[in-house]
C-alpha cells in the first residue's frame, strides 16, 4: 500500500509538471496526449487502490510507464535542451516524407515552426521540402532563417547559393560563396561552384585564386585541376593549362574530357602526333563523337585517306549534324566520295556535352583558326612547342 501511495504521489506530480510548465505555459496541444495518459494512468492506480481490482501485470505495467517513465523521458530530454514537440514534429514528418506524403509532413513542418520560430531542423527540413516543390524563393527564405540561428551552417549558404544560381541570381549567389569560401576555403562544393561561376562572369584571376585555393585542401580531386585548365586556357596561358591537364589525367585516367583539351592544345600548336594520341584517349562519353571528327581531320592532314574516312563516318553514325561542318571544311574534299551521308540519324551518344564543354571547345578552335598563319612561320618542322 504504501508503494502505491509513493507512486500515487509521483505521478501527480509529474502530472503537474506537465500540466503548468509544458501544456499552460508552452501553450503546446501535443503535451495533451500525454496528459490524457498520466490521467488514465492514475485513474487505473485509484481503481487498483480503492478497489482491489486491475490489479495484473498489463495494467501495472501500462500505469508505470504513463505516468513514470514517458514523463520522466520528457523531463529529461527538456532539461537537456531537447524541444519533446519538436522532436515529436519532426519524426513524424520524416517518416510522412519516407512515405510520399509530402503534403502532410509539410502542414506538420510549417506548423512547428509558426509555434517554435527557433527551431533550426524545422526551418531544414521545410526548406528542403520547398525545394524539391521548385517553391525556390520559399526554399531561401527558410535557409535564411536556418543560419539566424545557426550561423556556422556551412550547408545551408552553400543551398542559399545554388538556389541562387538556379533563380539567375549569380551575383547574388558569387557574393554568398564569397563569404562561404573565406570562413571554409576547404569547402570543395563551393570553390568548385565559385570558381565556374567566376568563370562564366569572365573573373579569370579571381576563379584561378579559388580553384588553387581549392586544390590546396583537395590536393586529390581532378576536377579542380581540370577546371583550373579551363581558367588558364581562357586566360591563354596555355603552359599552364597544358600542366594542369596533365595533372587531372594522372589524378584520374578516365577523365576523358581532359584528354580531348590537351589533344586541342596539341592542335592549336601543331604537335599533330601530340593531338592523335590525345584523342585517341578521349574516345568515350561526351567527347567520343568529337574526337572521332577530331582524328579525322589529322588523318587528312597526314594524307591517310582511309582512316580519315573511318573516323569522320564513325562521327557521322552518331551525329548527323558533323555532316554540315564537313561540308564547310574544304579539308575533306579528296575523301567526300567516301564519307556516307547519315540519313535522319540523331546523336546517339547519350551524353550530352555541358555549357562549360561546350563554351572552352569553341574557343580552343577558334584560337586555332586564329594561328594557323603564324606556325609554319615559327617552325621548320611545322610545330610550336609548349613553353
Amino acid at each position: 500500500m504504501v508503494g502505491k501511495i509513493i507512486f500515487t504521489l509521483i505521478s501527480f506530480l509529474l502530472f503537474f509538471y506537465v500540466f503548468v510548465f509544458k501544456l499552460i505555459k508552452k501553450n503546446d496541444t501535443i503535451y495533451l496526449a500525454i496528459l490524457i495518459s498520466q490521467a488514465i494512468g492514475i485513474l487505473i492506480n485509484l481503481v487498483q487502490i480503492l478497489f482491489n481490482v486491475l490489479n495484473g501485470w498489463f495494467f501495472t505495467s501500462v500505469t508505470y510507464i504513463v505516468c513514470i517513465i514517458f514523463p520522466t523521458l520528457l523531463l529529461i530530454l527538456e532539461t537537456k535542451g531537447i524541444n519533446f514537440s519538436e522532436l515529436l514534429r519532426v519524426c513524424t514528418s520524416k517518416i510522412l516524407l519516407i512515405l510520399g506524403n509530402r503534403k502532410k509532413a509539410k502542414d506538420i513542418l510549417i506548423n512547428l515552426v509558426s509555434k517554435y520560430d527557433k527551431s533550426y531542423i524545422g526551418h531544414k527540413l521545410l526548406a528542403e521540402i520547398y525545394k524539391q516543390e521548385g517553391g525556390m524563393r520559399k526554399a531561401i527564405d527558410e535557409y535564411v532563417k536556418v543560419l539566424d540561428i545557426r550561423g556556422n551552417d556551412y550547408k545551408s549558404y552553400f543551398k542559399i547559393s545554388e538556389l541562387l544560381n538556379e533563380l539567375g541570381k549569380k551575383d547574388e549567389a558569387i557574393e554568398m560563396l564569397t563569404i562561404l569560401v573565406n570562413k571554409k576555403p576547404e569547402l570543395y562544393d563551393a570553390c568548385t561552384m565559385l570558381g565556374n561561376l567566376l568563370i562564366e562572369k569572365e573573373k579569370f584571376k579571381k576563379a584561378t585564386n579559388i580553384f588553387m585555393q581549392g586544390i590546396k585542401y583537395n590536393p586529390d580531386r581532378a576536377d579542380l585541376y581540370y577546371d583550373l585548365g579551363i581558367t588558364y586556357t581562357r586566360m591563354n596561358e596555355f603552359s599552364l593549362a597544358k600542366k594542369c591537364y596533365e595533372k587531372t589525367c594522372e589524378i584520374d585516367s578516365s577523365f576523358y574530357n581532359s584528354y580531348y583539351r590537351l589533344g586541342q592544345l596539341s592542335l592549336l600548336y601543331r604537335d599533330i602526333e601530340s593531338a592523335e594520341g590525345y584523342f585517341l584517349q578521349s574516345m568515350y562519353g561526351e567527347t567520343e563523337t568529337k574526337s572521332y571528327y577530331q582524328l579525322s581531320k589529322i588523318y587528312m592532314m597526314k594524307n591517310d585517306k582511309n582512316k580519315a574516312a573511318m573516323f569522320i563516318n564513325r562521327a557521322l553514325e552518331n551525329d548527323e549534324k558533323y555532316y554540315e561542318l564537313i561540308e564547310s571544311e574544304p579539308i575533306f574534299l579528296p575523301i567526300k566520295q567516301l564519307i556516307i551521308k547519315p540519313e535522319g540519324k540523331k546523336d546517339t551518344s547519350n551524353l550530352e556535352e555541358t555549357q562549360k564543354e561546350k563554351i572552352i571547345s569553341a574557343y580552343l578552335d577558334d584560337t586555332y583558326t586564329l594561328t594557323k598563319v603564324l606556325d609554319e612561320k615559327q617552325s621548320k618542322t611545322g610545330k610550336r612547342k609548349f613553353d
